[in-house]
């Protein structure tokens, strides 16, 4: 099918005709297009506001593709210093930030020099048209990888009593990388703290919020009823707390017997009185860096401690008391590049935890582990890469297992205690497209875009179910998994980036059924016995330098903002994307530290939707008919959490947090905050009083930020303003 793009508002690395190409060579100016005032100001402005995702040393990484080498070279050579100008400067940093031109320039003089371009007298400009292939040699100096810091912020950011009332966000940020110190930089103790038991994790006390989506199950649901549809237009801010600068804030909050645990990025971890906004402690746990997507979602508690998995993929217990450190162990090798965004969950002492970082070629593969939570002993691992004489290693065909990477697991599972089973998605292999990974249309590549259900005390694998075999445009199914039980069956539900709900038997993956909650044509058909899909024949025939037109984007149908589940009525509530894009796979390099997405991508409106590119819609769990939509400009950037009084909350792209009634879907109340609100909200209650808490981030928050800020420029927001906010009714007097 052809869509019609006249809403195309940008496209990444358009390809240049022959004559164009003769063109820029006449105009060549010499051996240099730049000089090394220029080169030296770029690498300043490279450390500041591109290091932290593709890499000191230009590597690149997850949606950030490489900067020097072999891979960069194949993609430009025959493109222009002019056109390399221009895509940096409409497209970087995704964060939305502006910088000048002098800047951009700079920017583009330091990415040649790294790639083998010698300085000269001539200054670049944005009108120097100089192909590339004829000043770079894609060899990297050494100066050019050498170690370049990334941005920290101020380690006393967010530090001191929380804003009451309305005042504004405590916090700064901008200090110099790994500025401060590590460890517990405010000292303080939880008063009458009650150990976090198993059954208490399987039956929460109806004020407290321990997990991940509240639940084992992953439903997001508070039993809470105080809120309701008569009074939620009273609710009013009674406090905020001005959290670490830097992009991806998307954190969803612990709250235990009135005390509420955030988690920061930069691996900052507070602990502070839910009531108020006093804090209590804080641990710098360390490193004080952005590392790749930065985003750390959700920690766990259980016990005496609470589990906070790192950005440089460690897993740290600290005293939920006190906030000591107890514990720290590796989750995987730092140095081959792997990394954490998503946290812990804990099933009778075991502590689960997915890796991310799995993306260059070399590395060690990927993997779920579990931990003793007693003593941080890793118990077992589970390979979702399968290598050498493992279990489905066949179906990756004919690739060397060097070579078979991704299977990243970055949001964090469910579980069924009486099946004592835990179910997590996997993410694609990569690179994101089989022509650039060089695997045929015939290879499954088990276990990428898949349900694992696995037994939380050994890591056995009870049964998987692949949503995509051999997926090939980043649209992958790594996504919450939510348990129901619907009369004798017990299900698992889940969506991905296509925008399909799953329904599979939650006992033995057993498909049950699927429906298409947006528009997509990936898919030809999906078998409806088997769920099997089958791709458009240009998907499976794709060659690298070709586009790939695909409905929705990465922005993704549905991606890590997680839908709720309402026993009342039975509904999913789900926040849904509406966009689309073409993908063009690059050629790559098979060498160890090659590999990487390996694509490019430009991005437009979503046909039939008006331009709304935020939906959010509730579909019956056992029909999986549609019940309601509502549809909007701006994006939903945060997970949808509801309550027994059947009132739900979620917030946008555009600075509103709104509860809206789970019937209808009508807006019922909303407030416009400081900048786009973007994380997991929570409901708790403290002295019988229950309080709504939602984060706001200023940046970050992957392809679901990127993709928007390139079809809907309209919408903007500040570039600062990360905060944690607490709403509450008036007391009554």
């Amino acid at each position: 099918m052809t869509l019609r793009r006249d809403r195309i508002v940008f496209a990444l690395l358009a390809t240049l005709s022959t004559g164009a190409v003769a063109l820029l060579a006449a105009q060549q100016q010499g051996a240099s297009a730049f000089t090394a005032q220029q080169a030296a100001d770029g690498r300043t402005t490279y450390q500041t506001s591109c290091a932290s995702c593709h890499l000191p040393n230009l590597a690149g990484r997850n949606e950030a593709p490489q900067l020097a080498g072999s891979n960069f070279m194949n993609t430009w050579r025959t493109r222009s210093t002019r056109d390399l100008f221009e895509y940096i400067q409409s497209t970087m940093p995704p964060t939305g930030e502006t910088l000048s031109v002098d800047q951009y320039l700079g920017l583009t003089a330091f990415i040649l020099e790294s790639n083998g371009a010698t300085a000269g007298t001539q200054a670049l400009t944005p009108a120097t048209a100089v192909p590339i292939g004829s000043i770079a040699t894609g060899a990297v100096p050494t100066a050019a990888t050498a170690p370049v810091a990334t941005t920290a912020t101020d380690p006393a950011a967010g530090r001191g009593a929380g804003q009451r009332q309305g005042g504004p966000p405590a916090g700064r940020g901008g200090a110099p990388a790994n500025a401060g110190p590590l460890g517990l930089t405010v000292q303080g103790t939880v008063k009458n703290y009650v150990p976090v038991t198993d059954d208490m994790l399987r039956t929460q006390d109806p004020g407290d919020w321990l997990m991940a989506r509240r639940n084992y199950q992953g439903w997001s649901h508070s039993p809470l009823t105080q809120i309701t549809h008569d009074n939620v237009r009273d609710l009013q801010l009674v406090w905020s707390w001005g959290m670490n600068e830097g992009q991806g804030n998307e954190p969803s909050p612990l709250v235990h017997n009135g005390v509420l645990y955030l988690v920061n990025i930069q691996n900052v971890v507070q602990a502070l009185d839910a009531r108020t906004g006093d804090l209590i402690w804080e641990n710098h746990i360390g490193p004080n860096a952005l590392i790749g997507q930065a985003a750390m979602r959700n920690m766990a508690i259980y016990q005496d401690k609470v589990f906070v998995a790192t950005t440089d993929a460690r897993l740290v217990a600290l005293d939920a008391r006190t906030g000591a450190k107890i514990w720290d162990t590796p989750l995987a090798d730092r140095s081959k590049g792997y990394a954490n965004s998503a946290g812990p969950m804990v099933m009778k002492g075991v502590v689960v935890n997915g890796l991310v970082g799995c993306d260059r070629y070399g590395n060690d593969g990927c993997w779920i582990s579990g931990y003793d939570a007693a003593t941080g002993k890793q118990l077992w691992k589970f390979n979702t890469v399968r290598r050498g004489t493992e279990q489905g290693a066949d179906t990756w065909g004919k690739l060397a297992d060097n070579l078979r990477i991704g299977g990243e697991t970055w949001i964090a599972g469910s579980y069924d205690p009486d099946l004592d089973i835990t179910y997590w998605g996997v993410a694609q292999a990569k690179p994101w497209m089989r022509a650039s990974r060089g695997s045929s249309n015939f290879d499954n590549v088990l276990y990428t875009s898949s349900t694992v259900a696995l037994k939380p005390n050994d890591g056995t694998l009870a049964w998987h179910y692949q949503h995509a075999p051999g997926e090939s445009l980043d649209l992958d199914e790594v996504f919450e998994r939510v348990l129901v039980d619907i009369g004798d069956q017990k299900v698992v539900f889940t969506i991905g980036k296509p925008g399909i709900l799953w329904k599979l038997d939650r006992r033995n993956g057993a498909f049950l059924g699927y429906k298409e909650t947006l528009f997509q044509n990936v898919f030809e058909s999906i078998d409806p016995k088997t769920g099997a899909p089958t791709y458009r024949a240009d998907i499976l025939e794709q060659q690298t330098g070709q586009w790939v037109q695909s409905c929705p984007s990465t922005e993704g149908g549905h991606n890590w903002q997680s839908m709720s589940f309402v026993p009342s009525n039975g509904t999913l509530i789900i926040p849904l994307s509406q966009s689309c894009m073409e993908m063009n796979g690059r050629k790559l390099e098979f060498t160890n530290g090659s590999g990487g997405t390996g694509a490019d991508r430009r991005f437009f409106e979503m046909p039939g939707t008006e331009g709304n590119v935020g939906k959010l819609a509730a579909f019956d769990v056992k029909t999986m008919k549609e019940v309601w939509s509502r549809e909007q400009r701006a994006p939903y950037l945060t997970g949808v959490i509801t309550t027994a009084s059947g009132v739900g909350f979620v917030g946008d792209l555009d600075r509103n947090f709104r509860a809206f009634d789970v019937k209808t879907g009508e807006t019922l109340w909303q407030a416009r905050l400081g900048t786009t609100v973007m994380g997991y909200p929570v409901t708790f209650s403290v002295n019988r009083r229950q309080y709504v808490a939602v984060t706001t981030g200023a940046t970050g928050g992957g392809s679901p930020r990127v993709v928007p800020r390139t079809i809907i420029p309209e919408v903007k927001m500040p570039g600062v303003g990360n905060a944690l906010y607490v709403f509450a009714l008036p007391e009554k007097k």
